[in-house]
């Protein structure tokens, strides 16, 4: 696959590369994340900046998934490396509960092989007795040393590529939508040597280990993951996710273990932050945003897709096209999450071993789109940027009233913004968000409300700061 990234060029005046190397800003993380002191929006880190989190993440990025037995490896040095070339910071690493996934329900009919297997788990496979795929039981107390060493080590081979992780702990969706999944869960009664029985109320589908319904469950559930804190808390790149797309009875269950994390590495040398994510299906926004998580996921209520609200600093908002769309998402979205004040993450198909189709063309836009906002956000003063509807015409606008603005025009063309807070002149740039590439624009004097005429078809974004920005600065002597 070709894969876009912006190539440092020396042109007349009319067209720049939009911020040199393609790696430019893919630093180490300078200690744990926590969420902004001035700007709750974002993280940040040692440092003091502000840090947008953007990036792809697929299916099998953690545990291997495929349709063969055992499943296929996942590379994932070449998937980070394939996402530095796009300029992304962000993974999202999944895990799966189930020791194999009937995909049909998820893959087109062309897909012949839909059974795919999964490994490794995180407790050990030890007997005695045969589980229900005819490998070894589980003991629910004894844990798999592949599992966090791999974990590990994927933690900190993405942190040496600048990028940080987010660590899902549990996978909720399985259980509920995936045929007979329940039969291959580990906690099921004819797959482990514990006499563990999840399924408390003989529904065959075994939701109630997403509850509080059972302490001898939880605190299995508690000593896992205390195991993971215990294999990657030195680590500065690291966030934690409860659990992808729970169904909505679990709340108590992950507010606890949220709480759980919080109080177990407040006794650890670092702390990070704790994410929940849209429970499916049935789950709404408020109660992602009245619970104790760090960072949040929302569903599409609220127009989370199409016209994102403006982000107001109760939680950080990581929005992923998995909770939007599924495997979905555009262009214009990434920029519209970003001017309203979000951080965009997409559930990409990548190899398409699992599901949808190999590097995808059509989501390329969203690709790069997230590497071009993440450079424009490195080179702002993000901390002090908040969105600003009222500023532009097209109502897409991260300001720092009187120094710094940034617009998005969805359909191109002409948008006003308001200039009065501005003393003096202001630089103009346009940016392609097709391409990435700059257009130097002159410059404008503020005071009042002043329009800008896109130079170039297509939907456009616009950045104006002040001649004594320390960002424009540096910029003009790369």
């Amino acid at each position: 696959m070709k894969t876009a990234y912006i190539k440092p060029v020396v042109v007349a005046a009319s067209a720049l590369c939009l911020l040199g190397p393609p790696h430019a800003f893919s630093a180490q993380a300078k200690g744990p994340l926590r969420v902004h002191p001035k700007n709750p929006r974002y993280f940040t880190d040692g440092s003091g900046k502000a840090i947008l989190l953007t990036g792809s993440h697929t299916w099998n990025n953690l545990v291997d998934m495929g349709p063969t037995d055992p499943p296929p490896p996942f590379d994932f040095t070449a998937c980070l490396d394939w996402m530095k070339r796009l300029n992304h910071n962000f993974i999202r690493m999944w895990t799966w509960e189930l020791v194999t996934w009937d995909t049909t329900a998820n893959n087109p009919a062309y897909r012949k092989d839909k059974i795919h297997t999964v490994a490794p788990l995180p407790w050990a496979r030890t007997g005695p007795g045969k589980a229900s795929d005819g490998k070894p039981k589980f003991d629910l107390e004894k844990f798999n040393k592949k599992y966090f060493d791999r974990l590990r080590s994927r933690a900190v081979t993405a942190g040496k590529h600048g990028i940080y992780v987010s660590i899902m702990l549990f996978e909720g969706w399985g259980l509920q939508h995936v045929a007979n999944g329940w039969k291959g869960h580990p906690f099921h009664k004819d797959n482990n040597i514990n006499e563990i029985n999840g399924d408390l109320n003989k529904d065959g589908k075994g939701l109630e280990i997403h509850t509080l319904a059972n302490r001898d469950i939880t605190a299995l559930q508690e000593a896992y993951v205390r195991r993971v804190i215990d294999a990657v808390n030195d680590l500065d790149n690291v966030l934690y996710e409860i659990s992808n797309e729970n169904h909505p009875p679990s709340t108590p269950w992950q507010y606890h273990m949220i709480n759980y994390i919080h109080d177990y590495e407040k006794g650890k040398p670092k702390q990070h932050p704790v994410g929940m994510t849209f429970q499916y299906r049935g789950g709404k926004n408020s109660t992602l945003f009245e619970g104790p998580a760090d960072w949040i996921s929302p569903n599409p209520e609220g127009g989370y897709r199409d016209n994102p609200p403006a982000a107001d600093g109760r939680k950080v908002i990581l929005s992923d096209t998995d909770h939007l769309w599924g495997i979905g998402g555009n262009q214009a979205w990434v920029w519209k999450s970003f001017l309203r004040g979000h951080n965009p993450i997409f559930m990409d198909p990548y190899e398409g071993v699992v599901l949808g189709k190999r590097f995808d063309s059509k989501f390329e836009p969203v690709r790069r789109s997230m590497g071009y906002a993440l450079r424009l956000a490195n080179r702002m003063n993000l901390a002090a940027m908040v969105p600003r509807n009222d500023l532009a015409s097209t109502s897409y606008c991260l300001g720092n009233p009187g120094n710094e603005y940034l617009v998005y025009l969805p359909d191109g063309g002409t948008v006003d913004v308001d200039l009065s807070d501005v003393a003096g002149r202001l630089s103009v740039e346009w940016i392609n968000p097709t391409d990435g590439k700059s257009t130097e624009g002159g410059s404008t004097r503020g005071g009042v409300s002043r329009s800008f005429n896109a130079p170039f078809p297509g939907d456009a974004v616009l950045c104006l700061k002040t001649a004594s920005s320390p960002e424009l600065a540096n910029l003009k002597t790369r």
